[in-house]
C-alpha cells in the first residue's frame, strides 16, 4: 500500500526554492532535479527509522506555486515527511516563511 499527499504551496519563487532544497538534500540523499522538477528519495532506514519502504518527495515548480507530492510506505512515514518537507522549505524560503501547506492525503493499494 502506498500513502501519498499533495500540497500546492503559493509562491512566485517555486523554481528557486525547488533548486535550493534539492541542492541541500543532495549532500546525503538521492536527488535528481532541474529548474522545474525535482525528486528526493528518503531511505526507509534514514535516521534510525525502519519503514517498509523508501519515501519520495516530488517537486514541480509552477508560476505561482510549488507543487509538493509525497509518497510513503506507511502513514507515520508520510506524516514525518510532511513535517520535514515543510520545515526545510520554510528554511530556504525564510523571507516568505511560514509558507502555507494544504496537504491532501490519498491512499492507494
Amino acid at each position: 500500500m502506498t500513502f501519498s499527499s499533495i500540497s500546492h504551496v503559493a509562491t512566485a519563487n517555486g523554481s528557486r526554492y525547488l533548486q535550493q532544497l534539492c541542492k541541500h538534500w543532495s549532500h546525503n540523499l538521492a536527488v535528481e532535479f532541474t529548474a522545474h522538477a525535482g525528486t528526493v528519495t528518503f531511505p526507509r532506514d534514514a535516521r534510525g527509522a525502519d519503514w517498509p519502504g523508501d519515501g519520495r518527495l516530488v517537486l514541480l515548480a509552477h508560476d505561482s506555486a510549488l507543487e509538493c507530492r509525497l509518497e510513503a510506505s506507511a502513514m507515520g512515514q508520510l506524516e514525518a515527511l510532511k513535517g520535514a518537507g515543510a520545515r526545510h522549505l520554510d528554511r530556504v524560503a525564510f523571507r516568505e516563511a511560514p509558507l502555507t501547506f494544504d496537504w491532501r492525503d490519498e491512499q492507494r493499494a
